[in-house]
């Protein structure tokens, strides 16, 4: 199972480069005869610049080669776009064969860039990407965690900062039983990025398990139950360590058979519990969709 390392992330320095009045020809002119070419003017005083220039580099760096992306400070050089007539930046021009084909101007968001150059290049931007998460996201539900680890490692070497494959990761190691390298995993995500879902449903599925270390075996909670089914705290402790066994809807039966029982019990705890199952699975899960109708079912019958 590969463990990625933090330092690792896309290489853009290829495709991304500087340009001045006096190379403009050779890196704007003559390599869009080669290849599409982004042109972005922009100004150490223009914050909407600062915030377009990372979302550009990283749509350029993901299309894996088929543009290139050229800065143009207007403040140092001036008499290219005063000959382009720009008035307001940011202005991203993109050149073709010479000759500026399109452009936008403004920081528009990561999908309108990405899309903008798709339209250039006629090609899916992050394709091998999306397949891979795909083809990682299939393998856990499968139950295959060594094998989706690996699928979301080679995602995080093309970009480390990629949140979907990061959580994925993250639950691939929970599901081995290596929560070490899960909750190292987590560490490596920025703190403004926390709380995005995938991120979010792979913390839970470390709490969980967590939490099912501390509830003891299943056989000692079966016999509790079994000898009392009122003892709401074994059968809640019961689905707890079910649900780290990977035996779903053995968990969601009995915590709906505590909401049966005494939904105000705990302060609503199984309720809770259900839905913070429901995170750690993902929306799409199946536990995670029967288990939802059969809650509605009873809270709103």
């Amino acid at each position: 199972m590969t463990m990625l390392q933090s330092g690792e992330a896309p290489a853009t320095a290829a495709v991304v480069k500087d340009t001045t009045t006096q190379s403009f020809v050779k890196d704007v002119i003559e390599e869009s005869k080669r290849q599409p070419v982004l042109v972005d003017f922009w100004a150490e005083w223009c914050g909407p610049c600062k915030q377009l220039g990372p979302v550009l580099e990283k749509a350029v760096g993901a299309a894996k080669g088929k543009v290139k992306l050229v800065k143009m400070d207007i403040d140092k050089h001036p008499s290219i776009p005063g000959q382009l007539g720009i008035q307001s930046i940011p202005a991203v021009f993109a050149f073709v064969n010479g000759q500026p084909v399109d452009g936008f101007l403004g920081a528009l968001p990561e999908s309108q860039v990405v899309a903008f150059i798709e339209r250039l290049t006629k090609d899916r931007i992050g394709g091998e990407e999306k397949d891979l998460l795909k083809s990682a996201d299939d393998a856990l539900a499968k139950g295959d965690a060594a094998g989706a680890a690996d699928l979301y490692a080679k995602v995080l070497a093309q970009d480390s900062g990629n949140l979907a494959a990061l959580g994925g990761l993250a639950r691939s190691y929970v599901r081995t039983g290596a929560l070490e390298q899960a909750r190292q995993t987590l560490a490596m995500v920025p703190e403004a990025k926390r709380n995005d879902p995938a991120i979010t449903a792979a913390r839970t599925a470390l709490e969980l398990i967590e939490q099912a270390q501390a509830v003891g075996p299943i056989a000692d909670l079966e016999q509790k139950v079994a000898a009392n089914p009122l003892d709401h705290q074994a059968r809640f402790d019961l689905a707890v360590a079910l649900n780290a066994k990977g035996r779903r809807q053995d968990a969601v039966d009995n915590l709906l058979e505590i909401v049966k029982r005494d939904r105000k019990w705990n302060d609503d705890g199984a309720r809770k519990q259900l839905v913070q199952f429901f995170e750690a699975w993902g929306a799409t899960d199946e536990a995670t969709i029967n288990g939802r109708k059969r809650l509605s079912s009873i809270l709103f019958s």
